[in-house]
């Protein structure tokens, strides 16, 4: 099964992902991790379609994020979109409680970055 989770920020996506990833027992990938490097810089566009080809070539796999500029590579072999379409005050209220509690406890991000004020 190749699943690609697509929905508006804080709407659940990698939550999601990684429980349907588990249930199903395929490789979970996280565009997120794929898309920054270190000190918060976007990964090139020919090195994010290198590594995002390179993971997707097996025949399982839950991926999540939009990022319209990879659509191509991943929904060329996928089988199932699920969209997440939640309320707009509970996607409000997830992004602040999210933000703030990775502010606070300083969470690790991808490569290394974590969100400040």
């Amino acid at each position: 099964m190749r699943i690609n989770v697509i929905g508006t920020a804080g709407s659940g996506k990698s939550t999601f992902s990684k429980r349907i990833a588990d249930e199903l027992g395929v490789p979970y990938i996280e565009l997120e991790a794929l898309a920054w490097e270190s000190n918060w810089v976007e990964t090139a566009d020919k090195k994010l379609f290198l590594n995002l080809e390179a993971l997707l070539a097996s025949d399982r796999w839950v991926i999540d994020g939009n990022y319209s500029q990879t659509r191509h590579i991943k929904w060329k072999n996928c089988q199932l979109v699920i969209f997440l379409d939640l309320p707009f005050l509970i996607i409000c209220f997830r992004l602040l409680r999210r933000t703030l509690t990775r502010i606070f406890t300083r969470e690790e991000l991808w490569a290394g970055n974590k969100e400040t004020f």
